[in-house]
């Protein structure tokens, strides 16, 4: 399968390109993976990338977009940190995606297990870790309001929702693309071994 090119980027809705992440995902659950020529999407893509998705996922290796949404080599910008939380180097680079390069469609991928999300429940302080676990404190201080106490889960959702509101809130660029019905910001959440649980 060739990738995506520039004509079907421009013609896509962010609807579409939502159907075309959901798609991706049940072959990925059902072991149906699209066939490419790596190789062949190395050399498509170099004069030019056409992304229609930007998806802002955790570092955890068991949670790879491109591979649990079933996309090649030009299709996905994925921007990765420890929990998926937001600042300011992301939200310049998700803005690239969309406002110059052409993306329609913004997701916030969270996942179960995750790793930052325990050690911020478990208050961890050890170097830049501090800062970063830092940026999850508003997702525990949600859910303790809400439940009492803070489980990894649902503190997991909580932050997943958190920084689509950080995108929202911090970028007048993509908040007005999205008020524009030019894209559209999303979330998904994960199972550890990247099957979709549920759409946030």
């Amino acid at each position: 399968m060739k990738t995506h090119t520039k004509e079907f980027q421009q013609n896509l809705t962010p609807d579409q390109a939502l159907d075309v992440l959901k798609e991706g995902n049940k072959r990925f659950v059902n072991s149906l993976k699209m066939q490419r020529n790596l190789l062949d999407l190395v050399q498509e893509t170099s004069d030019g990338q056409y992304p229609f998705a930007a998806v802002l996922s955790c570092i955890d290796s068991r949670v790879p977009a491109e591979v649990v949404f079933d996309q090649g080599i030009g299709d996905l910008f994925s921007v990765r940190v420890a929990g998926n939380i937001v600042n300011e180097d992301i939200l310049g680079s998700i803005e690239y995606a969309c406002g110059v390069a052409g993306s329609k469609i913004v997701v916030v991928m969270g996942h179960t297990k995750c790793g930052a999300v325990t050690a911020a429940c478990q208050k961890v302080e050890m170097g830049n870790i501090t800062a970063l676990l830092s940026k999850i404190k508003p997702a525990i201080s949600a859910v303790e309001t809400k439940k009492g106490s803070a489980e990894v889960e649902e503190v997991a959702i909580a932050n997943i929702e958190h920084s689509i509101e950080e995108i929202k809130a911090k970028s007048i660029i993509l908040s007005d693309l999205e008020k524009e019905g030019k894209i559209k910001i999303s979330s998904r959440k994960f199972s550890h071994f990247g099957d979709l649980v549920e759409f946030l």
